[in-house]
């Protein structure tokens, strides 16, 4: 741990977490736009469904750390989603079971601290046809349908909804861009970089709007070291310097 002490947001999931870092991922652009504010720590798992969570929850979350987490932002369900094998192998979970497991993940996050807050992220759609191209010589069918995604998200929000805590729909939000299956994803079901600007719009269109104490917005996250300082680059003019501290023109988005 290195300091001065800042937020820490921890991202915690499956493939879609564990690649968040990629394809101009959504863990990379929220990293870039909280740089100087808080710690983005990856805690994404490829394969995994909620049953392989729960079995580590306490070790990722561990209720006696010395520091908890600011914010966790989980997304489970797409693999939970797929539908089941003839052996009884495999990743999928019945909707009954997932909305369980989502419930003691989600309740064991909550109870880390007062202060620690929740964004879920919900089932995405699916681009079926290119799923079905995308079969390997080395893994049975993969089963992934709009159908079943869609029931999951819906589970996963109404569940959030209850719990009180903040949730992205995001087989809805995806859906909303009318190219959506032709941009949003690499291969159909992992976020491309369009799908990920998706993700950060929603997430941060959260952030914003919740009535938390601190806001966790990464406009009224302070920033580190933003002190003017006689170091910093000389203005035009020879007469003074000027703060970079806050400079944001180097985004390819200006998020709000």
């Amino acid at each position: 741990m290195v300091g001065p002490s800042r937020p820490q947001f921890v991202l915690f999931g499956s493939s879609i977490v564990q690649m968040s870092f990629s394809h101009g991922g959504w863990g990379a652009i929220l990293s870039d736009i909280y740089s100087r504010k808080a710690d983005i720590s990856l805690r994404g798992y490829y394969g995994w469904n909620s049953r392989r969570a729960l079995q580590v929850l306490n070790q990722v979350f561990p209720k006696d750390a010395a520091a908890q987490p600011s914010l966790v932002i989980v997304y489970l369900g797409g693999n939970d989603s797929m539908g089941p094998h003839s052996s009884g192998l495999g990743p999928h979970v019945p909707l009954e079971e997932y909305v369980a497991n989502m419930r003691k993940i989600l309740v064991h996050i909550q109870s880390l601290s007062e202060k620690t807050r929740i964004i879920v992220l919900s089932c995405p759609p699916v681009n079926e046809e290119k799923v079905r191209g995308n079969a390997s010589p080395y893994l049975s069918e993969v089963i992934r349908t709009n159908e079943l995604c869609g029931s999951y998200s819906e589970a996963c929000v109404k569940l959030c909804q209850e719990l009180g805590v903040k949730v992205v729909d995001l087989f809805r939000a995806i859906q909303e861009r009318d190219d959506w299956m032709d941009v949003c994803f690499t291969d159909g079901i992992h976020l491309a970089a369009e799908g990920s600007k998706i993700v950060v719009k929603e997430i941060l269109k959260v952030l914003k709007e919740a009535d938390w104490e601190p806001c966790l917005h990464w406009r009224s996250v302070p920033t580190e070291f933003s002190e003017d300082s006689p170091y910093d680059l000389v203005t035009a003019d020879g007469k003074s310097t000027l703060n970079p501290s806050e400079w944001t023109f180097y985004r390819e988005v200006q998020w709000d």
